[in-house]
């Protein structure tokens, strides 16, 4: 093969990497609709954990990666990882544990760009633009009419999953949102894998707790339980994690963000093939109008 082709392939390889990593990214809340039958989400998300260090720990050493430089900083580094991976993530499955679709889970996690442009000006000291004021409007707009189509008037209740639900979720969007922001504040310097691996160390050992004492930690070793568990551990804590690290080195962690905004819409189209999961028409105009305030609000 001449050093043209290899470019080009080198070129397409690295287009299609961010497409990759969403497409990735997204099933994370299909995997937890297909597991959390089958297990508690406190006792799944440790098990997943767990098995995760396991592979990854190791990989700090053989890839050469540094571990943090103080103690303070793998403090910083823990107290991230509570808010990135134990509230995120703990209130993702527990959401979806409890009725909510896995398509508006996605999308209203997928404020967390939105809600960071806005904290970011009192907490960080950045300027908020009058794009960016426009864009959380129209993020605010989009999500009233996604909700607002899921109303039960008669019973003030959302269809197919009760106030719990929607708590739990926004309980991970601001985990996620003051996780992103903390980070930024006190872990600058954070080594990407072994950084990681200390935010679950942390994650595993508080969800570890809530699992010894909420929940019965009876978990269905089914194959599409087993399966399920496999696809979270490898694809995403692992893979989606080194093909991060990949673009950063390359340099397209900015179209990564970006592609982010796909996440919600990807995620809906899942959850429609695979469990016939519908929005009404005014929640699919609300979640296009969603995501353009999140585009908008996230623009520097």
């Amino acid at each position: 093969m001449t050093s043209s082709a290899n470019s080009r392939l080198d070129a397409a390889l690295l287009a299609s990497m961010p497409v990759l990593f969403v497409a990735l990214w997204s099933t994370g809340f299909i995997g937890a609709k297909f597991g959390l039958p089958h297990a508690e989400p406190f006792t799944f998300l440790f098990v997943r954990f767990v098995l995760t260090l396991a592979l990854l720990a190791p990989l700090v050493k053989l890839m050469g990666s540094g571990w943090p430089t103080s103690w303070r900083l793998r403090g910083h580094i823990a107290v991230s990882g509570l808010l990135v991976h134990a509230a995120y993530l703990g209130g993702v499955f527990y959401g979806i544990y409890l009725g909510m679709p896995a398509g508006l889970t996605a999308l209203l996690v997928g404020l967390q760009p939105l809600l960071t442009a806005t904290l970011a000006g009192p907490l960080l000291g950045e300027r908020i633009t009058a794009v960016q004021w426009l864009g959380l409007a129209l993020g605010l707009a989009g999500i009233a009419m996604v909700l607002g189509s899921k109303l039960d008037p008669g019973a003030a209740l959302f269809q197919g999953f009760g106030f719990a639900a929607l708590a739990c979720v926004l309980v991970a969007l601001a985990g996620i949102t003051l996780g992103t922001l903390y980070q930024k504040r006190f872990c600058t310097g954070m080594p990407l894998l072994s950084g990681t691996v200390v935010q679950y160390l942390s994650a595993s050992a508080v969800l570890g707790l809530g699992a010894l004492l909420l929940e019965k930690r009876h978990i269905e070793w089914t194959p599409t339980f087993m399966l399920t568990l496999g696809w979270l551990v490898l694809v995403l804590s692992i893979a989606a994690i080194l093909l991060l690290m990949a673009l950063i080195r390359r340099g397209e962690a900015s179209r990564v963000a970006s592609l982010f905004y796909l996440v919600p819409p990807v995620t809906a189209l899942q959850a429609w093939l695979l469990f016939d999961e519908r929005l009404p028409p005014m929640a699919l105009v609300g979640m296009a109008i969603t995501i353009l305030g999140v585009v908008l609000a996230a623009r520097r």
